[in-house]
């Protein structure tokens, strides 16, 4: 889980700190106050792009760090720098490391569900991707895509070798050379990003060398060097740990405080030795780069995208100079390769068929809990009556249709689904994935950033229970306007935007008894909420209270118990 998250100086937020409850917490605010900004700055730790325009005006570096409670017990420390030259800088536990990292690791540990994240239903191409997810058919998707992916490879080498000679002579041409100026690159996953990082430092070379060896002086061989004034504090420590046994702690920790800080020490040395501060070596570097730059606008837009395609070349180049498959070969491979492919694209459609009928009745009860006792849900399935329709999904199409209304057949979902029925039914989706999917330990947290889009109401308070429960599986995050959603939150902020001078500056508050009281009558009457509002806030807040109560009472947990929750 998000035990703490620190921003500064990304868009209107100056500085800003939180601790997170491992329950169900709520952001609140008035509109423009700055709470999507979190939700932005925890997709930046997530790996998300950062851009120049992200700065607070006038700064030239803006930081979001998190501290994550792992699903091992171990802190994990995540950050994320963007600076005013629209670099970015990703560390992990204090070690520099790529997006991609960034972004697999994150990804183990939060779940971002974005305020337009329903729009997503309205395609019904994606259906298809739900469906499997919930299914938990990801492996068999994937090894039916590399299936489909070797049929499609077999058929342009068949292509490839029916062209005429002219045709061939010519592609062969363009191939050799493409081909040629990536391999004479010789390029290396990452090395965009790793010697990005060694042109800052080589760009202020004299100063971090000056900054390591004043350091390792200071700690290792100045008169009055910081380690061997400790050998003179352990000697009195020692001493007082004879006459009192709160001291012994300290005196066993000694070697390990010692040799962290020796090894700290000869870091900075090495560090500062290891830095190659000639013109020569940054000329290299921003040539390289360069180079790097040239090829991703190319053949990009990144260095992988780039190695990407000099594979397929060389693979092209393979087949146009003949190889030792002849067209009879090629074509009795392809029979193979297509046998394959459908062996495994029916065993996914069958199960697909099996698990679509397990999704809508799910669905369905999930959607009553929601308010819409009456809806009909349906995944209708077609297969591929041809070859041209092969996919790497497979052989089938998925559609979910919706009926909301008794006496009324379910009709596609992107036609006839109102605002706040695509929200529902994207929770109930949610849910049903988050209570299905595999367990990754306690460290898990859900983001939903205005999910109550197009609902009030009774609704919106049966979304915020459902909010509340699984608040009781894992932390949830949740940015609302509505005072019914907001009311059911385990901890409440608010997320205000203030003038200070001739600058806006934002703070996130924890709101405890009347504060939150006077939140939510805000949020129900707007700035001058009297006395009937705060009345009506205080029954939003004892009536969520009691629904908790109920469930916790339904799971057997004692009033203590929850409150420690």
């Amino acid at each position: 889980m998000i035990r703490y998250l620190a921003i500064r100086n990304l868009a209107v937020i100056e500085s800003v700190a939180v601790e997170f409850e491992p329950s169900f917490n709520i952001l609140t605010g008035e509109t423009g106050a700055g709470k999507s900004i979190l939700v932005e700055a925890v997709g930046l730790l997530l790996g998300g792009r950062a851009t120049q325009d992200l700065l607070r005006t006038g700064e030239d570096l803006a930081t979001v760090e998190a501290i994550f409670d792992g699903a091992d017990g171990h802190e994990i420390v995540v950050r994320r720098e963007i600076t005013g030259q629209g670099r970015s800088r990703a560390f992990i536990n204090g070690a520099l490391a790529t997006a991609a990292a960034l972004k697999d690791l994150s990804n183990q540990l939060v779940e971002l569900h974005g305020q337009h994240e329903h729009q997503q239903l309205l395609d019904p191409s994606q259906h298809l991707l739900v469906l499997d997810d919930w299914a938990q058919l990801d492996t068999l998707r994937e090894q039916t895509g590399g299936a489909f992916a070797r049929v499609q490879a077999i058929r342009q080498q068949i292509d490839r070798l029916r062209m005429d000679d002219r045709e061939r002579g010519a592609r062969l041409e363009l191939v050799e050379f493409q081909l040629g100026e990536l391999q004479k690159a010789a390029l290396q996953p990452g090395e965009d990003e790793t010697l990005a990082a060694d042109r800052q430092i080589l760009r202020s070379a004299d100063r971090v060398q000056r900054l390591c060896r004043e350091g390792y002086a200071e700690l290792y061989e100045a008169e009055h060097a910081a380690l061997t004034g400790l050998d003179h504090v352990w000697k009195r420590v020692g001493e007082l740990a004879t006459f009192d046994a709160r001291f012994v702690p300290y005196m066993e920790a000694r070697d390990g405080m010692k040799a962290q800080l020796e090894d700290l020490a000869f870091t900075l040395r090495d560090f500062a030795e290891g830095i190659d501060a000639s013109p020569g070596r940054l000329q290299e570097v921003e040539d390289r780069l360069a180079l790097l730059e040239r090829l991703k606008r190319k053949h990009g837009p990144t260095l992988a995208d780039v190695m990407g395609r000099r594979d397929a070349l060389a693979l092209e180049h393979a087949a146009l100079v003949g190889g030792s498959s002849s067209l009879a070969d090629l074509e009795r491979d392809l029979a193979r390769a297509s046998a394959s492919y459908l062996e495994l694209a029916r065993d996914l459609s069958a199960r697909r068929s099996r698990e679509a009928d397990r999704l809508a009745r799910a669905m369905e009860a999930e959607l009553s809990d929601l308010a819409m006792d009456r809806a009909r849900f349906e995944v209708r399935l077609t297969t591929a009556a041809d070859e041209a329709q092969w996919t790497d999904r497979g052989i089938d199409q998925a559609e979910f249709f919706l009926s909301a209304n008794v006496g009324e057949d379910p009709r596609p979902l992107a036609r006839i689904a109102s605002g706040g029925e695509l929200s529902r039914v994207m929770l109930a989706l949610k849910s049903l994935a988050i209570g299905r999917a595999p367990a990754r330990g306690a460290a898990r947290t859900l983001i939903f950033d205005e999910v109550d889009a197009g609902i009030g109401g009774r609704v919106a308070t049966v979304v915020g229970q459902k909010l509340a429960a699984l608040g009781e599986r894992h932390q949830v995050l949740c940015i609302t306007h509505l005072p019914q959603v907001a009311a059911c939150g385990r901890t409440h902020f608010a997320i205000q935007k203030q003038t200070r001078g001739r600058r806006t500056v934002t703070s996130v508050t924890r709101l405890d008894g009347a504060e939150r009281v006077d939140e939510l009558a805000r949020m129900m009457g707007g700035a001058d909420a009297g006395a009937h509002a705060r009345a009506g806030a205080q029954e939003l807040l004892d009536a969520a209270q009691a629904k908790g109560e109920s469930r916790a009472k339904a799971k057997g947990e004692s009033p203590r118990e929850r409150k420690r929750k």
